[in-house]
């Protein structure tokens, strides 16, 4: 009974048989029960009796028991000889489930597999494609080398099946075959050749898979189906989509010149404050050697085809668009892939990973195609450690003077989390941020002094080890004061007792030691407490150690010499010989004793040099030449079976590779004469002109897939074909309409649909082109007309502003000031007050040398500009020194930072020789003092210029009372709070100290100040982030602070204040 109990229950899901008892029953699930290990115990043995019926219901049943069990993982390979005998059967659906079988057990069973082969064989030519398809899938199964031929034959039969499923399984079993037997690679190579030409997207994905792994190198097997690809990839599944993109990612790396080729280097190479003359002088170079770039048609179309995958549902496809964009689009056009992978972050957690590490990767090259959505990475406490730890590296990476005051306030909270290893990551990232930008290393390190007060050691140590790099940095970069960083080295020197972790114990050892000149109290004493407690110290501490005493006994032989004999000897005898060996080096290079030493004499040499900075950098910076997307990426080290991004060819390929003769149906020589004879009574067209159009017609209908943008004027374009025998002047107007709907579409897609468009051109083509440039001049005044032009006016550079022209009246600055009364702004308009008088300084923008005889200067009128209230307005004087009238002068091609905008004078027409003309520009910095790039055009001359604003002219006057400014200065006190002393260099009266601060920076000063305290206020243009300054005179010095939000600006200022009133 329980034999029988075992056989019909262990390993199935039906309950135990019932002709067992419950005993039997209880033993048969028990886990403990001995009989597991007997020798004559049977399984499956009612499968293989259902398997053996003659009732199909039966063998149905048991078919579905088996692949129930397959499904959860368990084995059923004892099964084999009976499922295998099923494989004949005429049941469709016990055939199927046969087949899901054997292609799970066939390499694993290959010998009774090869006794089943002529069944599979016939199969081959069964009328039921899903069979066909699973004896193809179970033959390619079947890991045998003799059976090559075979598998060859069945694949070659199934390339050229009716069913797309069969074509594709055809095309999944070429790489089973190749890895069996590489030896028949050119025949396979044949078959993919026949399967990239295939239309069907069922079969794309698939095909372009085997080509990846059978004969990634033959690039020429993809020419003639790129185009097809391209249009096919919207309808192709998903994760086939993936695998066409990045191949055809590397595809465009070799046939296409980089779009990038004219820019220089990138955000992250370029560094913060450059000389423009310099720049200037390698841009004019760089332009007067290279020629303007046209992107070709078929990279526009990959670029195109590819863009609306970003929608995607599958994580995996917009990725792969993402790289695409990334490796081989313009700079340009890189922001639309933003806002897709930002929505990938809503997904689980390892795909916010994957994402954020190639997010990372994109910043440390590109900050501004993600610095608009900066919130986005802002950490959540629910978040794994992992994704913190990324995100951090973005925010780092996407840190900038305009917005680095906002991420130190978040790195702020974060500081204080309770995950030790995110809080000293935090630290680091606070770190890089103060390396990387100047004007903020000052407040950084003030938060990492005083992060050394708080109460959790891990952060203690972080912010000295940290501490330790800036300092060393700052040393190696600048020159500076004997006393400069003393406070700081004393108060870590003063916590040595209390840090406990080995790291930050070394490093305050080493701060001592490297600037032992600035505390020459204190190292000695140092010394001596840790070599009272050298034994018990870590290794990396006792390293240290000596070489402090080193140190202290080359600069302070007298005091440290006894001690540093001492240090050495307790070395000597230490349990690590590290520290043994270093103990005799430097015992006989700083102690020679009567002998000497050759390198004694050089000692100081050695220890005192300089050492170079460390490096504070991202992790991702180098990990941009794998691509975006790959394992490799995402590991930082080359994977098997990883393909290298190819590098951009210098000349671009032989573009007619990829062109397809296309076959012309057959027309009847009678039908084609009659046609012809038609279309000369009715038109005025020429018989080429009426031949070309029937040849357009019929063209292949792969060109006639282009976007859904141009179908509007594809359908304008052909009912203009019908009416030929309308009059010219309606032929007229319907094309002016074509032209307008035309206009919407981009540059681009109309380039790459040139061979659709080419339809019938009239003869009297050219008066036509004059009447419509005639009419486009001519400006509308019709009540709708206006309605439209008032709802695009706004500060973008695209928008045209009615001003009047130049050589005209300008906008006076007290109609300007008029202006600012209309509300735009949130702050109140009658708080907004004009600057006190001050001399305007003028700026060479243009020098008459390099502009062929034109000079330009420019001035900042430090008004509220006509254009925007969020622009300042700068007043441009162009002088014509040549003795040519020069004509056409306007603003050319820009080059913004992210956020930046610039509004354009109008075109002047002409200058005459020695003339002079005003004209106003506005320019949105940003409330940053990156300069605004663009062109002056004089003629067919291009000019490259660039204006950089002061940053006190970045501000307007905001007027406040004395009470107001004491609670606003409260808010934006600790890190927002710029403090400095200067010798006064000024007449000390309450005009000069005013003329002083009102020449540097666009403010009002605050009345019912105190004596001597002089105190002003206003707010950025860009932002209205407010910024207050203040003045306190005693005797000839003056104490300077200024609390502004944006601590760039704040830094800023302060120094070109104290400059100011400091000047004799």
């Amino acid at each position: 009974m329980a034999g029988n109990g075992f056989q019909t229950s262990y390993a199935n899901d039906k309950p135990p048989s019932s002709t067992g008892s419950g005993e039997a029953a209880e033993m048969s699930t028990d886990p403990a029960s001995s009989s597991f290990f007997t020798s004559d115990f049977k399984r499956h043995e009612d499968l293989k009796a259902m398997l053996d019926s003659n009732k199909d219901t039966q063998k149905l049943e048991a078919m579905k028991r088996i692949i129930g069990m397959v499904a959860k993982g368990k084995d059923a390979s004892d099964l084999f000889p009976a499922v295998v005998k099923n494989v004949v059967s005429k049941n469709l659906e016990i055939k199927k489930l046969v087949y899901v079988y054997l292609t799970r057990y066939a390499e694993e069973q290959q010998d009774l597999a090869l006794l089943s082969i002529s069944t599979f064989q016939r199969a081959l030519r069964d009328p039921n494609q899903l069979i066909r398809a699973s004896a193809l899938r179970v033959l390619s199964s079947i890991r045998v080398s003799v059976i090559t031929p075979i598998m060859m034959l069945a694949i070659k039969e199934a390339v050229m099946d009716m069913s797309p499923y069969v074509r594709k399984t055809a095309a999944h079993a070429i790489p089973k075959l190749y890895s069996l037997d590489p030896e028949v690679k050119d025949q396979l190579i044949e078959v993919i050749e026949r399967l990239l030409g295939d239309k069907t997207t069922l079969v794309a994905g698939s095909a372009i898979q085997a080509f990846e792994e059978v004969c990634p190198e033959r690039i020429d097997l993809i020419h003639k189906n790129y185009r097809k690809l391209c249009n096919l990839l919207v309808d192709v599944e998903e994760w086939g989509q993936v695998v066409i993109i990045n191949m055809l990612t590397r595809y465009s790396r070799t046939q296409f010149i980089s779009p990038n080729q004219a820019d220089g280097p990138g955000d992250a190479d370029r560094p913060f404050y450059e000389d423009s003359d310099k720049e200037e002088e390698e841009e004019e170079v760089s332009e007067m050697k290279k020629t303007p770039y046209m992107m070709d048609h078929d990279h526009r179309l990959l670029l195109r085809q590819a863009k609306p995958l970003l929608n995607s549902r599958n994580a995996a496809v917009v990725m792969a668009v993402g790289q695409l964009y990334h490796h081989c689009a313009p700079k340009s056009e890189g922001n639309v892939m933003a806002k897709a992978l930002i929505r990938l972050l809503r997904s689980q957690k390892e795909i916010q990973y994957v994402v954020l590490s190639n997010v990372a990767t994109m910043t440390s090259r590109r900050k501004g195609m993600f610095e608009p959505h900066l919130k986005s990475f802002y950490i959540r406490s629910s978040d794994p450690l992992h994704i913190k730890l990324l995100k951090l590296e973005i925010l780092t990476n996407l840190a900038t003077e305009s917005n680095i005051s906002t991420i130190l306030r978040e790195f702020q909270t974060y500081v204080t989390s309770p995950d030790k290893d995110f809080a000293a990551a935090t630290i680091q990232a606070i770190g890089r941020c103060a390396s990387n930008i100047a004007e903020v290393t000052d407040t950084c390190l003030n938060g990492l002094v005083h992060l050394m007060s708080n109460r959790d050691e891990s952060v203690v140590a972080e912010s000295v080890v940290v501490i330790k790099k800036l300092l060393q940095m700052r040393k190696s970069g600048h020159k500076h004061t004997p006393s400069e960083h003393k406070d700081i080295i004393v108060h870590m020197a003063k916590m040595v007792d209390k840090i406990t972790v080995p790291m930050a114990r070394a490093s305050i050892l080493w701060l001592i030691g490297e600037y032992s000149e600035r505390v020459p109290k204190i190292a000695p004493d140092v010394l001596r407490k840790m070599a009272k407690g050298f034994i018990n110290e870590e290794d990396i501490v006792k390293l240290q150690i000596l070489n402090l005493a080193a140190k202290l006994c080359i600069t302070n032989a007298k005091q440290c010499k006894l001690l540093c004999q001492y240090v050495f000897n307790l070395a000597k005898y230490d349990q690590n010989y590290d520290i043994r060996d270093r103990s005799r080096f430097l015992r006989q290079l700083i102690l020679p004793g009567e002998n000497g030493s050759a390198l004694a004499k050089y000692a100081k040499k050695i220890f005192l040099a300089t050492k170079p900075a460390p490096v504070l950098e991202s992790k991702f910076k180098d990990r941009d030449h794998y691509q975006l997307g790959t394992l490799s990426h995402l590991l930082n080290i080359k994977c098997h079976g990883y393909q290298e991004l190819p590098e951009w060819p210098e000349v671009a390929p032989d573009t007619s590779v990829r062109n397809v003769e296309v076959v012309m149906p057959y027309v009847p020589k009678a039908h084609h004469v009659q046609h012809k004879k038609k279309k000369e009574s009715k038109s005025f067209y020429s018989e080429s002109e009426s031949s070309q159009e029937e040849t357009e017609d019929s063209s292949d209908e792969e060109e006639d897939e282009s976007s859904d943008e141009d179908s509007g004027s594809e359908e304008n374009s052909d009912d203009s074909e019908k009416d030929i025998s309308k009059k010219v002047s309606s032929e007229e107007e319907s094309d002016s309409d074509d032209d307008e709907s035309d206009s919407e579409d981009s540059s681009e897609e109309d380039s790459s649909d040139d061979s659709v468009e080419k339809i019938v051109t009239p003869v009297k083509k050219q008066p036509k082109t004059k009447t419509k440039a005639a009419t486009t001049t001519k400006p509308t005044t019709s009540s709708a007309d206006l309605l439209l032009d008032l709802d695009d006016l706004g500060p973008s550079s695209g928008s045209s502003v009615a001003v009047t022209p130049a050589g005209g009246n300008m906008l006076t600055p007290t109609l300007a000031t008029g202006i600012s009364n209309i509300s735009i702004q949130d702050t109140p308009p009658a708080q907004i007050i004009p600057p006190s008088i001050v001399q305007a300084k003028s700026y060479e923008l243009l020098n008459r040398m390099t502009g062929n005889g034109l000079s330009i200067t420019y001035q900042f009128t430090r008004t509220v500009s006509v254009f925007s209230p969020k622009m300042v307005s700068i007043e441009l004087k162009l002088t014509n020194n040549s003795d040519d009238t020069l004509t056409s002068i306007k603003i050319g091609d820009k080059k913004l930072q992210s956020g930046m905008e610039i509004q354009e004078f109008p075109e002047i027409g002409s200058m005459t020789a020695g003339m002079s003309t005003t004209c106003l520009i506005g320019i949105n910095f940003n409330d940053t003092i990156q300069p605004a790039k663009f062109a002056i055009c004089v003629g067919d001359n291009k000019y490259s210029v660039s204006i950089t604003a002061p940053v006190g002219e970045l501000i307007q006057p905001y007027s406040m009372s004395n009470a107001e400014f004491n609670t606003q200065q409260g808010k934006l006190s600790g890190m927002n709070e710029n403090s400095g002393k200067t010798v006064i260099g000024v007449e000390k009266d309450a005009k000069s100290i005013c003329l002083c601060v009102h020449s540097v920076a666009n403010v009002i000063q605050v009345p019912g100040s105190a004596e001597n305290v002089y105190r002003f206020s206003g707010k950025t243009v860009g932002t209205g982030t407010m910024v207050l300054m203040s003045v306190v005179v005693a005797d000839d010095n003056a104490k300077i602070t200024v609390n502004c939000e944006k601590m760039v600006i704040g830094s800023m200022l302060l120094k070109d204040l104290k400059t100011s009133i400091a000047k004799s």
